[in-house]
């Protein structure tokens, strides 16, 4: 076999069942070449039919990939367990969670009382108050709020609209280098992932249009603040992406806007422009605190329904103390204030960092949010050398399908003076690795 773990099992649910212990227990790493379907089925005895069906269901949940003739390994980030991301080493500075600064966070303020409610919140899942609130925050950049609903942050939205909208083994369109979770998330939920790279302006149109042409049944796409590089959709950009999905009606568009009240620079959305099948997910961790786990649905009627029937089938609604608290920081004038000082504050350090770098003759981009990518050709040496250092980055790897190497700085909390230190720091780094890899 061409693994060292022994594979059992005679049914293909026993196979399968096998494979994903020996990847949750470690015993089948990421890129783990699993037997060719013939050579397993002698193996057990079975038929290479109840091999393929086994494998086939591993490739549906996300565990397995098959690459053509180099066969089928186990995923990158097999949706087995949940992956944490690396410890931080101790006595370095951590620029590389993607975290705001927690100077321009609001304290959480939840209600005094709460009154017992008798029964459920099903007849009315959403606080008058905060729907209100909500509707506002989408009409203030053009996004249409005739539907509007809650869920438990983006990444709880974005799994219930794929769910519902796409069955295990169709194509989800993602952006290349794009959110690490949601890199997960898509083969997690027995989806296949198809790259579309993205620039400064982010989804390029051409490979959207490869995409959708491949059979993509979803578009997955941040409009500003992408991570990790920061790009953002022009005006120019959104024509042209409109232009593409004009081709493809059915699509279901989703645009993960993250970053909408600290990605400083404006929106141009696709939802703007009548698309039949549509979404916009906002949430609130990132100017209002990682604990308020609540975000904003904005979409087509459609859409609506099945996410909020799925909803209303397993947690019901989101915590009406929740929502108490979010309606009472959205409706303050002291935190709006905060978050402004926030969004002024990444802007200038994400530039200065990017300038810093530019003056040792280091590409980098970050034209939005809080993250600067910066393209290297080695990550590990990198990441190794600016931890020596005493900083701590994230290698790309975690954010990559088919994009070149790079390395994730969050300039959120970097003063313009430690900029200069980290980039000089790096290119000491850079020039250390060409010495060792020949230049």
């Amino acid at each position: 076999m061409a693994t060292q773990y022994a594979i059992s099992g005679t049914t293909a649910r026993t196979i399968a069942a096998s494979v994903e212990r020996g990847v949750a227990e470690g015993s089948l790493g990421p890129g783990g070449a699993l037997p060719p379907v013939r050579a397993l089925a002698d193996g057990l005895g079975v038929s290479p039919g109840t091999v393929a069906t086994a494998y086939r269901e591993l490739r549906q949940r996300g565990i397995v990939v098959t690459r053509g003739r180099g066969g089928t390994v186990v995923a990158h980030a097999p949706a087995v367990g949940s992956r944490r991301p690396p410890r931080v080493p101790a006595g370095v500075r951590d620029l590389a969670g993607g975290h705001p600064d927690p100077a321009f966070l609001p304290v959480l303020t939840p209600p005094d009382r709460v009154a017992p409610v008798h029964g459920s919140h099903r007849g009315s899942p959403r606080l008058p108050a905060l729907e209100t609130l909500a509707r506002e925050w989408f009409t203030r950049d053009g996004v249409p709020d005739g539907q509007v609903t809650f869920a438990h942050g983006a990444l709880d939205c974005i799994a219930r609209l794929l769910s519902t909208e796409l069955k295990p083994g169709d194509a989800v369109a993602v952006e290349d280098p794009g959110f690490h979770h949601l890199l997960d998330l898509v083969p997690a939920l027995g989806l296949r992932m198809v790259p579309v790279a993205v620039d400064d302006e982010g989804m390029r149109p051409d490979e959207l249009g490869q995409a959708l042409r491949a059979g993509a049944r979803a578009v997955l796409c941040s409009p500003r603040g992408q991570s990790p590089r920061g790009g953002w959709f022009s005006a120019r950009r959104r024509e042209e992406l409109l232009e593409v999905l004009g081709a493809y009606p059915e699509v279901l568009v989703v645009e993960d806007d993250h970053n909408a009240d600290i990605a400083g620079v404006p929106l141009h959305s696709l939802t703007t422009a009548g698309l039949p099948r549509w979404a916009q997910v906002r949430t609130a961790s990132k100017h209002l605190g990682i604990d308020l786990r609540w975000a904003a649905l904005a979409c087509d009627a459609t859409t609506l329904a099945r996410h909020d029937g799925r909803l209303l089938l397993t947690s019901g609604w989101v915590s009406h103390v929740l929502q108490e608290t979010a309606a009472r920081l959205l409706a303050d004038p002291g935190t709006r204030d905060l978050v402004a000082a926030g969004q002024a504050a990444y802007t200038a350090r994400r530039t200065a960092l990017i300038e810093a770098l530019g003056r040792h003759g280091i590409a980098a981009h970050g034209e939005s949010g809080l993250n600067v990518w910066v393209p290297v050709r080695d990550e590990s040496a990198v990441v190794n050398g600016l931890r020596t250092r005493g900083w701590w980055v994230a290698a790309g790897t975690r954010f990559r399908i088919e994009s070149l190497p790079a390395v994730r700085i969050t300039s959120a909390a970097l003063e313009e003076a430690d900029a200069l230190l980290l980039a000089s720091d790096f290119a000491a780094v850079l020039g250390e690795s060409e010495a060792t890899y020949g230049g």
